[in-house]
């Protein structure tokens, strides 16, 4: 696994910022039942263990939030790569991008990958058709914009939504076991705190749609820009 600005800002940032539920349901409930017992044997143990295990659980959501923000909300919104907004722009039946860029785009595209896009007509009978052509040449437009900058920033800025979303998923549910779990021990400031992040992670879920939906647009908007320029 790559450790590079994308890993840094897509996927650990959104980790840390939706890991504090599941931190504070280790230490309150889970830590407490081993620390007692190894103090009196190795006074630095419990909190080298700690440290350990909180990076461990880190790590697990960075994995945990990549796969549920891309094969639960992504495919929930999108269904696969044919149906991207980076597929969905260069559709002749989307009306988005204006006509003539359009054109441009389409110029190119058969100027350095050497492929024609479907005509209307032929897009009309057969959009599944249509869509993967377009799906595999915006593979390509990837692979020739891979050092783009500017490209790169934008694709980091969806990543990092996207994660988080997936991320406030697992937050919320862990939310819920902590305010249940306070509830039931009687430890009424943890509950009252697991209640307001319940309410915090619930939020980035409710608007989620808005948020890959826009900010996949955006990517796409400036992938074919970047494209252009080349």
């Amino acid at each position: 696994m790559a450790i590079n600005n994308y890993y840094f800002k897509a996927r650990l940032f959104p980790t840390v910022l939706t890991s504090i539920p599941a931190i504070i349901l280790y230490n309150k409930f889970v830590a407490n039942l081993y620390h007692d017992k190894l103090e009196n044997i190795y006074a630095g143990l419990p909190t080298i263990t700690d440290v350990i295990l909180s990076g461990a659980i880190i790590f697990l959501l960075v994995q945990l939030n990549r796969f549920l923000s891309k094969e639960i909300f992504q495919r929930l919104y999108f269904k696969d790569e044919i149906n991207m907004p980076t597929t969905n722009l260069l559709l002749k039946s989307n009306s988005e991008l204006e006509t003539s860029i359009k054109q441009k785009i389409e110029d190119k595209i058969k100027s350095k990958f050497d492929i024609n896009l479907l005509t209307l007509p032929e897009e009309s009978a057969d959009d599944q058709r249509a869509r993967k052509l377009i799906a595999t040449t915006v593979s390509q437009i990837r692979n020739l914009l891979r050092d783009n900058t500017l490209l790169l920033q934008h694709n980091i800025e969806y990543g990092f939504f996207r994660n988080l979303i997936g991320g406030s998923f697992i937050a919320f549910l862990i939310s819920l076991i902590i305010v249940a779990s306070s509830q039931y021990t009687g430890d009424i400031p943890t509950r009252n705190l697991g209640m307001i992040l319940t309410c915090i992670y619930f939020l980035p879920i409710l608007f989620s749609k808005l948020i890959i939906n826009r900010y996949g647009k955006y990517y796409a908007k400036i992938l074919y820009e970047q494209f252009l320029t080349i």
